[in-house]
C-alpha cells in the first residue's frame, strides 16, 4: 500500500476527509449535503448543480489517472458514486466510466494511502435473479448481471476484492437499490421492493464509512415488506437499521403475492 495520508491522522479530532465522486448526481448531491456537518467533504463532478457547488466542485475526468490522483490529498475515505448509472448504458459508456474510471480511483487510493473506498454497486449486479424471479437473493450468490451496467458493477466488486487482498485497501460495496424521495414516481412492485429512502441512504453510507469490517458486499434498500434481497450482513456487519418503508408513504395496502409479483420479461429496460 502507498504512503498514508498523514493530514487525516496527525490531528485525531479533525474531521475525516471524504471524497464523494459523482457529487453532482442524485445520490452524490444528497450525500454531499447531509454528511457535511460531520465530515470534511470534497465534491467531485463535472457540471455543478447549484451556486455553492460551483464554488467547491473539484473537476476531474476519471479516465485520466493524473487528474484522479490530484483529488486524493488528505482523503480518508472515497465514496465512489461516479459512473455511468443507467442499466441501458452501452459498452463504451461503462468501459470508460465504470471500469477504467474505477480502476483509476482504486489505484490512486492505493498510491495515496487512502484508508477506504465505499463503492456504489447495484442490484443490477444480481439482476437476472430478479428477471427470472429466483428469490431470495443473498449477497454472496454467483453474480448475474442483467445488463452491461450490471456486469460493470460485478467487475467493480471483483476489482475491489483484489485491491483489498493485494494492497490492504478497505473496500465496502453497497448494492444500492432505487433511491428516490417518492417511491411512487414508479409503479412497479420490484422498484417499490428495492426502494431506498434518502434518510436510509444517508444512514447506510455513514455505516459503510465507519464500520470496523474492511471488506464486504452489502445490499442497501429500505425496510420494505416485499424486499427479496438479504440484508443480514448489512445489519450485522455494518450496523445498518433501515427506518423507512414505501408502505409508510401510502394509504393503499400492500398487495401480497406469494413468492413475489412477476417481473416483466425485459427487466431492467426503462427501469
Amino acid at each position: 500500500m502507498g504512503s498514508v495520508n498523514t493530514s487525516a491522522t496527525t490531528n485525531p479530532t479533525a474531521k475525516k476527509r471524504i471524497l464523494i465522486t459523482g457529487a453532482t448526481g442524485g445520490i452524490g448531491l444528497h450525500l454531499s449535503d447531509v454528511l457535511a456537518d460531520d465530515y470534511d467533504i470534497v465534491q467531485h463532478g463535472r457540471t455543478p448543480k447549484n451556486e455553492e457547488q460551483e464554488k467547491v466542485l473539484q473537476r476531474a475526468d476519471l479516465s485520466d489517472y493524473d487528474e484522479v490522483l490530484a483529488l486524493m490529498d488528505g482523503v480518508d475515505t472515497i465514496v465512489h458514486m461516479a459512473g455511468s448509472a443507467s442499466p441501458e448504458s452501452d459498452w463504451d459508456s461503462v468501459l470508460a466510466a465504470n471500469i477504467i474510471g474505477l480502476r483509476n480511483v482504486l489505484e490512486a487510493a492505493r498510491e495515496s494511502g487512502v484508508r477506504r473506498v465505499v463503492f456504489a454497486s447495484s442490484n443490477h449486479a444480481m439482476g437476472m435473479y430478479d428477471r427470472y424471479e429466483e428469490w431470495p437473493v443473498y449477497p454472496h450468490q454467483l453474480p448475474r448481471g442483467d445488463s452491461l451496467y450490471g456486469v460493470s458493477k460485478i467487475f467493480g466488486e471483483a476489482l475491489g476484492r483484489f485491491y483489498h487482498d493485494e494492497h490492504g485497501l478497505d473496500f465496502i460495496a453497497l448494492r444500492i437499490g432505487w433511491m428516490s424521495e417518492d417511491p411512487f414516481t414508479a409503479d412497479e412492485d420490484i422498484l417499490h421492493a428495492m426502494w431506498l429512502s434518502p434518510d436510509d441512504c444517508e444512514q447506510v453510507v455513514r455505516c459503510a464509512i465507519e464500520a470496523e469490517v474492511t471488506f464486504g458486499l452489502y445490499y442497501a434498500v429500505s425496510d420494505n415488506p416485499n424486499r427479496r434481497w438479504s440484508m443480514t450482513n448489512t445489519t450485522l456487519e455494518l450496523g445498518y437499521r433501515p427506518q423507512d418503508s414505501w408502505t409508510d408513504r401510502s394509504d393503499r395496502p400492500e398487495d401480497v403475492v406469494e413468492g413475489g409479483e412477476d417481473v416483466r420479461d425485459d427487466w431492467p429496460k426503462n427501469a
